[in-house]
């Protein structure tokens, strides 16, 4: 398979690192605006199947000019999700296939945006769809870790442990820390704004998709494996769109694990304007305060040295199994970031999120999955993939939890 990454990061770098263990991939093109970048993420792989090359992800004509260059078999989107449309729209004049980690951006309800969606997460891509099955191509969706691994968990729950599903709801933790730093995110700072400060998005049966005021439904949740009991948060999330479309479930909702500290320092950047994707004008120059707030914030791909413990994305289902019986599990991965560190060299937040694109890619080059038009991970069976996870050097576990409330 060949293959285009768009985007040298920390994601697109240890998409190509993780990439180049695989017999399967043929050749890999790594692009980036900043053509150095994509340089060193090549250099440290020392493999001749990889080459850097240079592109502007927010110009269509620019990215259509790479892909026909590069000529591959497939475009994998590994920068902020406001570039998703150039990047999809690219692969489908050019008839490329597509993957991605995160879906095109929201638009909140103009009058209502605390109760109503207005243009939800993925909306512009999926309404594409007709096009991308006639031209015969495909692109997969929100393939990362989360969403991606997550939607994954609930399509197996969904297949092998339940006959009824109340609820699903994907928590994300970690115990991370920064030495040296006060505030240093292990994620892109642009992208967490977006997913936190925008209204959370929930599904519920009857009703549909709706909306809350951010940082909604506080609880404790006690993460597996050491990481303990963290805040979480409802907040906007893929799967909130994704996991309804194939699974029966009466709720869906997205927790994210960010820690009182972390929801004050969040409430403060949007209290002051910093989250503002808009340009200000600043001694004669256009700035957008969120581009400037990320600019200032040291890059997540760097600060693998100096971070400790792990991260967790899971996916806790509740209902009655197969027997009719209530049972509640939450499906998780775990990722300790001195184990990806020594192993691979990447930390631990961008590399498991980096796996999910490449274990697909092996799935559709095998002919296991077979994708066509837009789809995302729950439109696959699940087994095969969380069979390939141990070969990533990797594992998912299922926790047994508390049924307490679940009627039969």
């Amino acid at each position: 398979m060949k293959a285009l990454v768009i985007g040298a990061g920390g994601v697109g770098s240890a998409i190509a690192n993780i990439a180049s263990r695989r017999s399967f991939i043929t050749s890999m093109v790594v692009a980036d605006r900043a053509l150095p970048k994509a340089e060193a993420a090549v250099a440290r792989l020392k493999d001749p199947r990889f080459s850097a090359a240079q592109v502007n992800a927010a110009e269509l004509e620019d990215l259509r000019e790479l892909i026909r260059k590069a000529d591959p078999d497939v475009v994998i989107n590994a920068v902020d999700p406001r570039f998703v449309m150039p990047i999809f729209l690219a692969c489908e004049i050019e008839n490329r296939n597509y993957i991605d980690m995160a879906m095109s951006l929201s638009r909140p309800h103009p009058h209502y945006p605390n109760t109503e969606t207005g243009v939800k997460l993925g909306d512009e891509q999926f309404a594409r769809d007709w096009n991308w099955c006639e031209r015969e191509i495909y692109a997969l969706v929100a393939m990362g870790i989360e969403p991606g691994m997550s939607d994954i968990f609930a399509k197996y729950a969904d297949n092998e442990l339940f006959s009824r599903i109340d609820s699903v709801t994907i928590f994300d933790g970690s115990n991370l820390t920064v030495e040296g730093y006060d505030f240093a995110p292990s994620f892109s700072i642009w992208t967490t704004i977006e997913e936190c400060l925008n209204p959370p998005l929930v599904w519920e049966d009857g009703r549909g998709w709706f909306t809350t005021e951010p940082f909604s439904e506080l609880e404790v949740f006690d993460f597996p494996e050491g990481i303990g009991p963290v805040e979480c948060v409802n907040v906007e999330h893929e799967e909130v769109v994704l996991i309804p479309q194939k699974i029966d479930a009466k709720k869906v909702n997205f927790k994210y694990g960010l820690g009182a500290q972390f929801i004050t320092i969040l409430k403060t950047i949007n209290m002051l304007g910093m989250d503002r994707k808009e340009t200000v004008e600043v001694q004669g120059v256009q700035v957008s305060p969120r581009d400037l707030l990320a600019a200032s914030l040291p890059d997540p791909a760097t600060l693998g040295s100096r971070m400790k413990g792990a991260t967790c994305a899971g996916t806790l289902v509740k209902g009655l199994d197969k027997a009719g019986e209530p049972k509640a599990v939450y499906i998780y991965n775990v990722v300790d970031n001195a184990w990806s560190m020594k192993e691979y060299g990447d930390q631990a937040v961008v590399w498991q999120t980096a796996i999910n694109p490449v274990i697909a890619m092996e799935l559709i080059d095998s002919g296991i999955w077979k994708p066509a038009g837009v789809n995302g991970p729950e439109w696959f069976d699940p087994i095969p993939y969380l069979n390939l996870l141990e070969s990533y050097g990797t594992s998912w576990h299922i926790r047994e939890e508390d049924t307490a409330g679940i009627e039969r």
